[in-house]
């Protein structure tokens, strides 16, 4: 279950901090992984794995055990559970990197509700409790200070019951920096932010000459919302029991295995 604390700041802000959620371990082992994806030669990974622009990197969660496992992190599996009333869907989930010296334009402002209209994302809350069937973990691997960029967030535009006009906060364009009202989130390596699609939210400019940004990106939803083909049947030849099963489709009634446990461990 969420605490009351978490509930109380998602539902007023549209996301949630976690801070320092990864152990010494998980942290440095994550770091590891990250770095031999980022650091192979395109002719040395397999052909489900790749990047096009060397900020995202493809299927990153399933390049190593060490990320796969956060798909399950006991830190935010409950809010996963929650948000989905016990029937969660793992979609997919990319390695966003953000290089010194690489690709450096900024992102628009933009939300699930204005890219595919109101009717396609829902957040609501009943019975003390959180439903909200689109939303993003991202696990942080390396420290943002402020200044840095990277993640930009309206709070509370998750909730919003109105279009957001084109005459405030910039127009939704980040080229020039932070708009007033909107705010740039960051975090320590081992933190984690979770957000709702419905959060109006884009990407600063990354500033940082001798720093990168390493960002896991995981993808959830119910079990019955969206469509098949997230990821390649080739790619789930990599993947643990445990995963291949949240990743699958369900009823409204169904209730998987992996939802039975607190702790979940990957077998093979």
């Amino acid at each position: 279950m969420m605490t009351p604390e978490q509930r109380y700041q998602f539902d007023l802000n549209g996301y949630l901090h976690l801070e320092q959620a990864f152990s010494e371990q998980e942290l440095a082992a994550a770091q590891t992984a990250a770095e031999r994806y980022i650091n192979a030669r395109p002719e040395d990974l397999p052909p489900e794995f790749g990047t096009r622009d060397r900020r995202l990197y493809d299927h990153g969660f399933a390049f190593d055990k060490a990320l796969e496992r956060l798909i399950f992190h006991p830190s935010y599996w409950p809010i996963v559970k929650e948000f989905t009333d016990n029937k969660p869907r793992f979609l997919r989930g990319t390695l966003l990197v953000n290089q010194p010296g690489g690709p450096v334009d900024a992102g628009s402002l933009h939300c699930a509700r204005e890219s595919y209209g109101w009717q396609s994302t829902r957040y609501e809350c009943r019975d003390g409790r959180i439903y909200c069937d689109d939303f993003v973990v991202f696990p942080y691997l390396y420290d943002v200070h402020p200044g840095d960029g990277g993640l930009a967030v309206l709070p509370g535009s998750h909730k919003a019951n109105f279009d957001r006009p084109d005459t405030l906060f910039h127009g939704g364009h980040l080229d020039d920096g932070i708009p007033p009202g909107v705010v740039n989130l960051t975090a320590k390596a081992g933190d984690v932010i979770i957000i709702s699609e419905l959060l109006t939210h884009g990407g600063l400019r990354w500033n940082p000459t001798d720093r990168k940004r390493v960002v896991l990106v995981l993808r959830y939803a119910p079990q019955y919302r969206g469509g098949e083909g997230w990821v390649p049947e080739s790619l789930k030849k990599r993947l643990s029991p445990e995963t291949i099963e949240l990743m699958s489709s369900g009823s409204h009634t169904e209730i998987k295995d992996v939802i039975q446990h607190d702790i979940v461990t990957l077998s093979g």
